[in-house]
């Protein structure tokens, strides 16, 4: 793609004035001077259509998973395939990932050579961004003629959201000590043996019991039952109308990217109520799944999302995955997302309730899960930090005489630290 710049126009306005005055004074000085603007015209294009041509550039990159907070490294290779040199080329990165520095300016690339630089960019935002695609950029050195050619990219990264590692958190009990007995099968491997059967193909062989295997003549492995300890599930309030937005500034990061060696990098949320309890989602469910809890997942935004209930680091990264690309668009209240999931969750279970409202549907919804023997958690955030109106301190001191543990989250609280001493808070 070629683009003519204000000095072609410059260029063109000076050759015609002096071949109209080479016309009417007849003097060989106009001429010349039309036959160099000319001549000037010609060789600054085909520079220009020379230099764009045998470049392309590769973005390579190691991780395509990472945490809000986190470094990302890429790195750029410029690769020249023809035998002659480029005085200048540009890199633009037209990716949009925030605060991403992919684009420079290279200079005096020679033929059948290749140069490289690598960026690192501190993730601020959750979501799934596309890496590319890029554009090259050169031209003449008269800057009359520019010259462009963008490079798609089919590679994604995607930003997990902010996660912090908890120390404590309530742990409800349930019907029994250390939970209900389910006496449901499961593949995973617990301490609650409930028989052997016949071995089959894929099974794991430190499953064999080796003693009926004996005994029977054929091999046989162990089946165990689901820990009785009582789920988790988390239910996240997404809807459109209830979050609260304020205005939000852009960070102040060195331009030097050494610093990011010999800083640890601080993680802010956006003043956005959402993002904070995304980030308590993310952080709770790590908590729980770190202490062998089978966690689920609810909410209600664009579409209706729930993750059945896990154990282990393949859950973590699922409900993770799922919360990168929650976005706060649902069309159904907390109410609502309560009496949809409610009944689907086993008696006995903790229920995590995060939202930012506080007014009578949440009364109701948590009277809800009470009726059905279940145990709610509730978190919220505080209305008036985010630039709303205040909180309803007469539900949440109901909420908490039926010994309902809730927590409030402050603007500019350290998720951490806010989850771990938010419940002591009146």
């Amino acid at each position: 793609k070629m683009l003519i710049r204000r000095s072609f126009w410059i260029v063109l306005c000076l050759l015609a004035m002096s071949f109209i005055a080479g016309i009417y004074t007849r003097s060989f000085v106009y001429y010349r001077l039309t036959y160099l603007l000319f001549l000037i015209l010609i060789v600054s294009w085909l520079w220009g259509f020379l230099s764009i041509r045998g470049l392309s550039v590769n973005r390579y990159n190691r991780l395509v998973k990472l945490q809000v907070g986190s470094i990302f490294e890429e790195r750029y290779e410029l690769v020249n395939l023809t035998w002659y040199s480029r005085l200048w080329v540009q890199v633009e990165d037209l990716s949009k990932l925030p605060m991403s520095k992919g684009s420079k300016v290279i200079s005096a690339v020679g033929g059948n050579q290749s140069r490289a630089y690598v960026v690192r960019t501190l993730l601020q935002q959750r979501g799934v961004f596309r890496l590319g695609p890029t554009r090259i950029i050169t031209g003449d050195p008269f800057g009359i003629f520019q010259f462009q050619s963008e490079h798609p990219s089919e590679k994604r990264l995607m930003v997990l959201p902010y996660m912090a590692e908890l120390d404590e958190f309530p742990s409800l009990p349930g019907f029994l000590p250390g939970g209900r007995a389910l006496r449901r099968r499961t593949l995973e491997v617990s301490p609650h043996a409930a028989g052997v059967r016949e071995y089959a193909p894929g099974d794991p062989l430190s499953r064999i019991h080796w003693r009926s295997t004996a005994r029977r003549d054929r091999l046989m492995v162990k089946e165990f039952e689901q820990d009785p300890q009582a789920d988790v599930w988390i239910l996240l309030d997404a809807h459109k109308t209830s979050h609260y937005r304020g205005v939000s500034t852009k960070p102040e990061i060195p331009k030097d990217q050494f610093w990011f060696w010999t800083h640890k990098p601080k993680v802010t949320l956006p003043p956005d109520s959402f993002e904070y309890l995304i980030s308590s989602s993310a952080s709770i469910a790590n908590y729980y799944l770190r202490t062998g809890r089978a966690v689920g997942f609810a909410s209600i935004g664009r579409t209706f999302v729930a993750l059945s209930v896990e154990r282990g680091e393949r859950q973590l990264i699922k409900i993770l995955e799922t919360l990168a690309l929650m976005e706060s668009e649902g069309s159904l209240p907390l109410l609502g997302l309560i009496g949809a999931q409610a009944p689907m969750i086993t008696r006995g279970s903790t229920v995590v309730v995060l939202t930012p409202v506080c007014n009578e549907d949440l009364e109701a919804g948590v009277d809800g899960l009470l009726r059905r023997d279940l145990r709610p958690i509730v978190v919220l955030t505080d209305p008036v930090t985010f630039g709303e109106n205040e909180m309803s301190s007469r539900i949440i001191n109901h909420l908490r005489g039926r010994e309902v543990p809730v927590s409030i989250l402050f603007y500019g609280d350290d998720i951490k630290a806010g989850l771990e001493i938010g419940f002591s808070r009146q």
